[in-house]
């Protein structure tokens, strides 16, 4: 009996800049591949590939490696979470400092939406992913929730990996049929930054209670998804997400 293929899933890379007076390791360009997020997505019959960056201790080197190529051989790419998208991507100056985002990491994920979008292949976005969806396709931020959009629901914590809030799915959506009679739940939020303007072609599929938007889902013909909040790190008694999970290998299947 033949086994089946597995699904090659590409899981776009953290970047960790080299230090001014860093030594050994902290002198060189990282790239991470978050445990967590790779163990979630490889839960089913699934290949976890990172696929690298473009760049070379700063400079990006698109010369260097064809992200086309990486589009055309996997089956599907998750972008996980990490550091702000600049607001130079999406035509606004930093309001602070601390808000300017990974401007090369923004060029390399911005390239790998468009190469993935125009291979037809289906794409996820967690956290950061959603924001970079989102801006890929012409969408902006709010560069920050407290500041910006002051409410009593917390986005983000010390608490980090423990801090949750609760979304609901829109009804008549995408997600909503996908979760069935589940109507929502409580979610990991990890995140400062969050949609302003939606994106082309782009609909909210979940909102938080201050009516921060959660999920997105594009109107396109390729399966195009993201969440706010962070599926991976979500435990027993928290918004069971193996639907969209289902949801997205079965169009990477495809």
């Amino acid at each position: 009996m033949l086994r089946r293929r597995p699904v090659h899933i590409g899981l776009s890379a953290r970047i960790s800049h080299p230090e001014p007076a860093g030594v050994g390791l902290k002198s060189k360009t990282l790239q991470v591949l978050e445990q967590s997020v790779a163990q979630w997505a490889a839960s089913r019959d699934t290949l976890v590939l990172m696929i690298p960056s473009v760049q070379h201790d700063g400079p990006l080197l698109r010369s260097n490696i064809r992200l086309r190529d990486y589009a055309d051989y996997l089956d599907g790419l998750i972008l996980q979470g990490g550091a702000d998208v600049s607001p130079l991507a999406y035509g606004e100056a930093p309001l602070r400092p601390e808000w300017s985002g990974d401007a090369v990491r923004d060029a390399y994920e911005l390239e790998l939406v468009h190469e993935f979008m125009e291979a037809g292949k289906p794409i996820f976005g967690i956290c950061r992913g959603l924001q970079l969806i989102n801006v890929a396709l012409g969408g902006s931020l709010h560069q920050d929730l407290p500041t910006l959009c002051p409410s009593e629901v917390i986005h983000e914590s010390p608490a980090y990996s423990q801090h949750t809030h609760r979304v609901q799915f829109v009804p008549e959506g995408h997600m909503a049929q996908w979760f069935g009679d589940v109507k929502g739940g409580e979610v990991v939020s990890i995140h400062h930054q969050a949609i302003k303007r939606l994106g082309k072609g782009l609909v909210a599929e979940a909102t938080a209670d201050d009516g921060v938007i959660e999920a997105i889902r594009s109107t396109g013909r390729s399966f195009v998804c993201g969440v706010q909040w962070h599926p991976e790190f979500h435990h027993h008694g928290m918004l069971d997400c193996n639907p969209l999970l289902d949801a997205f290998l079965k169009a990477a299947r495809r």
